[in-house]
């Protein structure tokens, strides 16, 4: 199974958007957008920004482990 490691933040604060390349072997549980500078953290329930306002969940979720396990 091929991982995807990119995916488009959408910012919950102005919307813009951001292609971001994602690290495949943890989880990115802080982010500021480059467009307000809002301070992006993950939902409650979910393991990084990725899982929470991505298009693509974060490589640790895509494979069948949990973020963090290796």
């Amino acid at each position: 199974m091929s991982l995807a490691l990119a995916s488009t933040i959408t910012c919950p604060h102005c919307g813009a958007e951001s292609r971001e390349t994602m690290p495949d072997d943890a989880c990115v549980v802080v982010f500021d957008c480059p467009a307000c500078a809002g301070h992006l953290r993950p939902r409650p329930g979910d393991c990084c920004i990725f899982c929470s306002f991505g298009t693509v969940p974060c490589p640790p979720m895509q494979e069948p482990r949990s973020c963090g396990t290796a």
